[in-house]
Parts: C-alpha cells; sequence; structure tokens
C-alpha cells in the first residue's frame, strides 16, 4: 500500500461524494469549484466528518475503515481513530488562530496535550523544535503578539508552523492563500515553495486556482461532485 491511501464515500446532498487515490510523497493538488465536495473529503481523512464507507491509512496505519450495512442499517465502522489521534496538520481557510492566545501559544497548542510534554520528558524538545520552525517562517520576532496584531500572510505563516510543529504524516491544505491579497499572496508562494523542498511532508492541498495546481502539484486531480475527473 502507497504511504497515503483514500477511498472515501459519502452521500451529500446533491451527489455522491465518491474518491480513492494513493500517492507514496510530494502535494496532491485537488482543483475544483466550490460545492465539488473537497473540504468534505479532507473532513474524513482528518477525521473531523465520518464517511459512510471507505479506508483512510497513513504511514501504513490504517485511520478509518468501515462498510454500509447490506440491510441499510446504520455503517459498519472497524477502525475510526480520533483527530488527535491521526497524526495530522491541517491548515483551515479560515487559520483558526486562537484570538486570546499568542502566536507562540498558538504554535505550541498542538503539542501541549502530548504526554511526553506534559509529563516534561520532552517539552524542552518540543519547545525548541516550534522556535526553529518559528525561525524557519520569520515569525519569532512575533512570538508575544496576538493575531488581531499581525498581517494575513503573518496569520497564514503561524497557521503553518502550527500544523507542522507536530511533525505530521500528512498535512491537509483547505485553500490556504485565498485570503490573501495579490501581493502577499505571491510573497507566500515563494514561501511555500520552500517549506515543501526543506520539509518534505506528504500534502493534500486543496484549490479552485489552475495557477496554484501547477505550481505546487506533485500530483494532479481535478474533482466535479464528488468524483475525482
Amino acid at each position: 500500500m502507497k504511504n497515503i491511501y483514500f477511498k472515501v464515500a459519502k452521500k451529500l446532498e446533491h451527489f455522491l461524494l465518491d474518491v480513492e487515490y494513493a500517492f507514496d510523497e510530494g502535494v496532491l493538488v485537488i482543483q475544483g469549484e466550490s460545492g465539488a465536495g473537497k473540504t468534505t473529503l479532507l473532513n474524513c481523512i482528518a477525521g473531523l466528518m465520518a464517511p459512510d464507507e471507505g479506508l483512510i491509512a497513513i504511514g501504513g496505519e490504517t485511520m478509518f475503515s468501515g462498510g454500509a450495512e447490506r440491510d441499510g442499517g446504520a455503517p459498519r465502522i472497524g477502525v475510526d481513530r480520533p483527530a488527535r489521534a491521526r497524526n495530522l496538520g491541517y491548515l483551515f481557510q479560515s487559520y483558526a488562530l486562537f484570538p486570546n492566545m499568542t502566536v507562540e501559544q498558538n504554535i505550541l497548542y498542538g503539542v501541549r496535550n502530548r504526554p511526553e510534554y506534559r509529563n516534561g520528558t520532552k517539552r524542552g524538545e518540543l519547545v525548541d523544535y516550534a522556535n526553529y520552525i518559528m525561525d524557519t517562517f520569520g515569525i519569532g520576532h512575533l512570538r508575544r503578539k496576538h493575531p488581531r496584531m499581525i498581517s494575513g500572510g503573518e496569520k497564514q505563516r503561524v497557521a503553518l508552523s502550527r500544523a507542522i510543529v507536530t511533525k505530521p504524516g500528512l498535512l491537509l491544505l483547505d485553500e490556504p492563500f485565498s485570503a490573501l491579497d495579490d501581493e502577499t499572496r505571491n510573497v507566500v508562494y515563494g514561501e511555500f515553495q520552500q517549506f515543501r523542498e526543506k520539509f518534505r511532508i506528504p500534502a493534500i492541498l486543496i484549490t479552485h486556482d489552475a495557477r496554484e495546481s501547477e505550481m505546487f502539484g506533485d500530483h494532479k486531480l481535478r474533482m466535479k461532485s464528488g468524483k475525482l475527473v
């Protein structure tokens, strides 16, 4: 089996989401118009929503498996790991930063509940890595600021830093550049290219922009009405 594999079927209001794909590394770009089912697919992979049936595996480990009962009953669920146990990073379209937390607190949020952080055995190591991530993205000087005090491009860097500080096996990016103005977007495009080359984390990037698909896609798919075409 490939490093990343998903087969997801879910009945939506106007169509059936029914997709299957596998890849080992690089960035998989899924392009499509709004309402095509792209975000629903990411939410199923992330564990924020359950497929009606399918199989999701990351790093060779099953995160979800299940299928519909033949008599029309509730789906049979074999495995359904909670989102926090799937070793994923998720960069939401809105960035979803906590407004009452500083930049540093937002970035550390992903590791604070880890046993090795709570019991102190690797707290220093995890904090050091968070500092390294902040320095890599050029936001170390913002660590004491709150999200309302920083620019859109800086918020994007903070959200990406928070998503990768846990060293995820897969990074999910839902329209990560759509909230940026044109000038900032062009700058962040270059930063994202550097991120890809430096960290080499497998990623699924959702976009409606053909230019982003061409720029970032090691694997390129298009989704229409829940199907890959």
